[in-house]
């Protein structure tokens, strides 16, 4: 079964972290989630970056946002940073993508721990097709409620 690992910076990203799990659930990924700080304990941070049963890492966090690059610099498997807004959302924003050379990081949008989800399972859907077609039916029925919710307008306006 394929696997994400999701780090969180600490225990308050975990709002954002749990958006991201039924989706993992529904895609058939497996998935573990981990408090590592980049700079409180970046012993951990390494070692979970060096754990070979993950194929995608899923790194949450807010203020410097240091960790999905600190997780990049230890590994060669995909990273998607998810910053977390706060009091100033550009600061972890631009953290996140602002990556050096040679050390890419994946970002999406501020607190957008579903869209991570979603990356990670295209990722890993190149190699699993399974997953690849559980990614086309969540599409579906994401096509579906939208044509619903304009007629739906629609009805209601009047038009």
């Amino acid at each position: 079964m394929s696997k994400a690992l999701i780090i969180m910076g600490s225990k308050s990203d975990l709002p954002v972290a749990e958006k991201a799990v039924p989706l993992l659930k529904r895609f058939g990924i497996g998935f573990e989630i981990a408090v590592a700080s980049a700079h409180r304990t970046p012993g951990r941070v390494e070692e979970l970056a060096k754990r070979r049963d993950a194929d995608v890492f899923i790194a949450i966090a807010g203020l410097s946002a240091a960790l999905p690059g600190a997780v990049a610099a230890h590994t060669c498997r995909p990273v998607i940073g998810v910053p977390v807004s706060g009091a100033v959302n550009l600061d972890s924003l631009l953290s996140v993508v602002q990556m050096p050379p040679g050390v890419p990081v994946a970002a999406v949008g501020l607190d957008r721990g579903d869209n991570a989800a979603i990356l990670a399972a295209e990722i890993i859907a190149v190699s699993d097709p399974a997953v690849g077609e559980r990614i086309a039916e969540y599409r579906a029925e994401q096509m579906r409620k939208a044509e619903e919710d304009s007629e739906k307008v629609a009805a209601d306006v009047g038009s």
